[in-house]
């Protein structure tokens, strides 16, 4: 091998005119490769992470819910109690309502990615599946 031929190795040969002023290592330098594996445990980790993730989302969904549908039907009391804004209220009524079901659909989503990652990191554990009777 001549010094002239670069090779991508571990180890990488210096020119004698980059090489450090003791010399005390021979012309080389050390070069450092990290690849990430994949375990199972990070698998695990990362999927139990997924899953924590789902149920907060799924948490504002509801909280959403809640809240949306608390706003419709302060709405729709104000229609019965302020007659001549009457619908103007119906109509803020509708769209808080409309809001609810949506924020309703998003944490039912959640809910189902969770139960989703949750079977993912029970697969990556290596856990023995829960055969149940009914269910």
């Amino acid at each position: 091998m001549s010094e002239e031929k670069h090779h991508h190795h571990l180890f990488h040969h210096k020119k004698d005119d980059e090489q450090p002023a003791g010399g005390e290592y021979g012309g080389y330098s050390e070069t450092v490769a990290t690849e990430v594996v994949t375990t199972g445990e990070n698998e695990y980790e990362r999927y139990k992470k997924e899953e924590k993730e789902h149920k907060h989302k799924q948490h504002l969904g509801e909280a959403g819910t809640i809240a949306a549908g608390a706003f419709a039907l302060y709405e729709k009391h104000e229609a019965k109690k302020d007659p001549e804004h009457a619908h103007r209220h119906k109509i803020t009524e509708e769209i808080a309502a409309t809001a609810a079901v949506g924020a309703g659909g998003y944490a039912f989503h959640e809910h189902h990615e969770k139960k989703k990652d949750h079977k993912d990191a029970e697969e990556a554990s290596g856990e023995k599946k829960h055969h149940h009777l009914f269910g």
